[in-house]
């Protein structure tokens, strides 16, 4: 079976078409837009009219690529920016009139268990590990342990969210910093039921610019997790929390989708790493829409 699974995410929309069978799936296309759902009225509870026309402009691409793909079922997951818009009706009634096509809007909860079985894929979780992936409007974490049961919190902690609350220097300055990891504390207050964890476990996403950024390459094409240097990632995290716009914007590892929110994304990830006393970072290629192929088994 064919299927094409759309994520609906608060920065990027991602399209996966692949072709699943019984022991498992094959990648046909991966595909992102740069889409910005969540600019203009995210923390207002909406999505603005130019976010919409993005939208609707990524989603006439991934149509043509599904019809030249001949994708007989696809599915679209909503997640943040559209769980939280009071408009949403309007927007999810324009895809279905323009596209024929139903978008389906997970909780938080749902989002975080979607993830956790897209990583699993490509990860054995063999040591106490925490899988987190950073999105625009929240941040899933997830925490995984031999012989104990799964947990998860998904985090309004989004970086498409602190860029528009907080007023942030060019580069961050030590007020904007302490202004977000305590913004960070204060909105996912549950990690504190979490203990430590040996593996940082990162959903595909930012985590791959961070890889691209460490070793000045393209992020390999494969469904295996990726070790990488916790030094070197320390490095180019501080890096990016310290860099300027013009100079994230110069670097040809940063995607222009990422540049403005980087080092957001970089400092929430040093904190996590801080927090939970991470010793190994593992970089996954899956995530929320790899975990949606697992419905068709």
């Amino acid at each position: 079976m064919r299927v094409a699974v759309i994520d609906l995410g608060t920065n990027t929309f991602n399209l996966l078409v692949a072709d699943v069978h019984t022991t498992g799936f094959d990648i046909v296309h991966n595909s992102k837009e740069g889409v910005a759902l969540g600019m203009g009225g995210i923390n207002e509870g909406i999505i603005s009219d130019e976010a919409m026309e993005r939208a609707f402009q990524a989603f006439e691409k991934f149509k043509q690529t599904c019809r030249s793909l001949e994708v007989k079922t696809i599915v679209g997951i909503g997640t943040s920016a559209v769980r939280d818009a009071g408009n949403k009706a309007e927007f999810l009634h324009e895809i279905k009139k323009r596209f024929d096509l139903d978008i389906e809007i997970v909780d938080g909860l749902e989002e975080a268990k979607l993830i956790y079985q897209g990583v699993s894929w490509s990860y054995e979780f063999d040591k106490s590990s925490l899988i987190m992936d950073i999105g625009g409007g929240s941040t899933e974490f997830i925490r995984i342990e031999t012989g104990k049961e799964l947990e998860f919190i998904s985090a309004n902690i989004g970086v498409s969210r602190a860029v528009q609350l907080f007023s942030l220097g060019d580069p961050l300055t030590r007020e904007n910093k302490n202004q977000l990891i305590a913004w960070f504390e204060e909105n996912s207050k549950e990690l504190e039921n979490f203990r430590s964890c040996e593996v940082l476990v990162g959903a595909s996403g930012s985590f791959e610019t961070f890889y691209e950024m460490v070793h000045e390459e393209a992020f390999p094409n494969m469904l295996q997790n990726i070790r990488i240097p916790r030094a070197e990632l320390i490095d180019t995290l501080d890096w990016i929390i310290d860099s300027t716009s013009e100079q994230r914007e110069n670097h040809p590892f940063i995607i222009p989708i990422r540049r403005k929110m980087a080092p957001i994304a970089a400092l929430k990830t040093k904190w996590v790493m801080e927090k939970f006393g991470i010793k190994e970072v593992v970089i996954s290629p899956c995530s929320l829409k790899e975990g949606v192929l697992r419905r068709f088994f």
